[in-house]
């Protein structure tokens, strides 16, 4: 006796719905996604846990409201600023910058000189700040 063999159905998964849904999410996050980078400096804040300040032996710069440059009591150009720092870096413990800068100062002459500073091998910037009502 011969039995007729049975055809088994293979079982197909259709994907296409599935590959349109993933198309659109991908083009959904691709248009929503925003891959411009924008230049900037990375900057470690030092935070404060009680009011007591700390006094920090490192380099400072002041900058006047006509730019003029001090690296500690000696006046220095912009231009010789950076083999300043250089030459003044191995005498620190902490390779910290601590900026003064007159509140009337140009934001580009500052970011200038912060950039300079971290070329120069400092790893630190302080902004520095007076406590309001003081002198």
């Amino acid at each position: 006796m011969q039995f007729k063999e049975k055809k088994r159905r293979r079982t197909m998964i259709n994907i296409t719905s599935l590959i349109d849904v993933l198309f659109i999410l991908l083009i959904f996050f691709m248009v929503s996604s925003s891959f411009i980078e924008q230049p900037g400096m990375k900057l470690e804040l030092p935070t404060i846990q009680s009011k007591e300040v700390a006094r920090l032996e490192n380099l400072v710069i002041h900058i006047s409201e006509d730019e003029v440059i001090f690296l500690g009591d000696k006046q220095v150009s912009l231009e010789n600023l950076g083999s300043e720092i250089e030459n003044m870096i191995p005498n620190i413990k902490e390779k910290t910058l601590v900026l003064k800068a007159d509140k009337k100062a140009e934001h580009g002459f500052i970011v200038q000189i912060m950039d300079i500073a971290k070329r120069s091998g400092l790893t630190k910037i302080v902004i520095g700040t007076r406590v309001e009502g003081e002198q």
